[in-house]
């Protein structure tokens, strides 16, 4: 490849510069070595072209970590393993309570709530020293979907609505202070701009910068139960609907595994990564 330069297709559709250093990077933040990282860069280089997917990449890059190291594999496909929480939401949602719980909040998942003008189903209300945080999640399964301005337009008329109604209502000891919105995805700058200008939180993939959901999980521990790699998509699907999201809530449900007939080597295998990702 030399030094040839090339674009890379990202999620979104837009073309970007290839980067061998944003590459490196990622795998860097994985915790693959300096002798890790040039062996998958050597293997990788190669296969790739002119125009190539974000996606693709992924696929030369993800079975060579997998190959060495199942942990550093599983923080590697950390923003795949959230589209694989789909179809529906709830997942998701529960990721992102989470994810609040331990940060020191209170927190419930589909609650209905009585609005000035209208009833509103809440996907997560969050309470800490006496404020209360109304949360909208949006899922998305195609990582190209952007959040456009619509949304937080339509998010912040409804937290208008049920602020009203909160805060004028004395039996409520708490203050609804602020209404947030969180997607797997990423934000177009005119909804940043407007969530600015209204006093909307935004969360999203890497909005706030080196705030974003990638960097909470990592430092939480708190990985969805997709990123496991010694788990097939179907035993993935049953411990979902099993209401088992985090790959922490499993190691503290062993018993599930049991439940859902895995051998005993199964068990074994799946558990270790659970102790080496969550460091349990």
């Amino acid at each position: 490849m030399g030094k040839h330069r090339f674009t890379v297709t990202k999620n979104s559709g837009d073309l970007e510069p290839f980067s061998i250093e944003k590459l490196k990077n990622s795998l860097r933040v994985c915790g693959a070595t300096k002798v890790e990282i040039e062996k998958v860069i050597k293997e990788v280089k190669p296969g790739l072209y002119d125009g190539i997917s974000s996606g693709e990449i992924h696929k030369k890059v993800f079975p060579l970590l997998k190959k060495t190291d199942r942990v550093q594999a599983s923080k590697y496909s950390l923003k795949r393993a959230i589209f694989d929480l789909g179809p529906t939401g709830y997942p998701f949602e529960r990721m992102v309570s989470a994810l609040l719980h331990h940060k020191g909040y209170k927190t419930k998942v589909g609650v209905i709530l009585k609005g000035e003008c209208v009833t509103h189903e809440i996907d997560v209300l969050a309470e800490k020293d006496g404020d209360v945080y109304a949360i909208e999640c949006k899922f998305h399964s195609k990582p190209h979907f952007s959040s456009n301005v619509k949304t937080p337009l339509y998010i912040n008329s409804r937290f208008l609505d049920i602020q009203k109604q909160w805060n004028s209502d004395a039996k409520n000891k708490t203050h609804l202070k602020q209404g947030w919105l969180v997607t797997n995805t990423r934000f177009t700058d005119d909804a940043i701009n407007y969530a600015k200008c209204v006093g909307l939180t935004l969360l999203s993939w890497d909005y706030p910068k080196n705030n974003g959901m990638n960097k909470n999980i990592d430092k939480l521990g708190l990985y969805p139960i997709t990123a496991l790699t010694t788990l097939t998509q179907r035993e993935k699907e049953q411990l979902i609907a099993k209401d088992v999201i985090l790959i922490k809530e499993l190691g503290e449900k062993r018993d599930i595994l049991g439940q859902l007939k895995f051998s005993p080597i199964k068990i074994r295998q799946v558990l270790s990564e659970v102790h080496q990702l969550c460091h349990m």
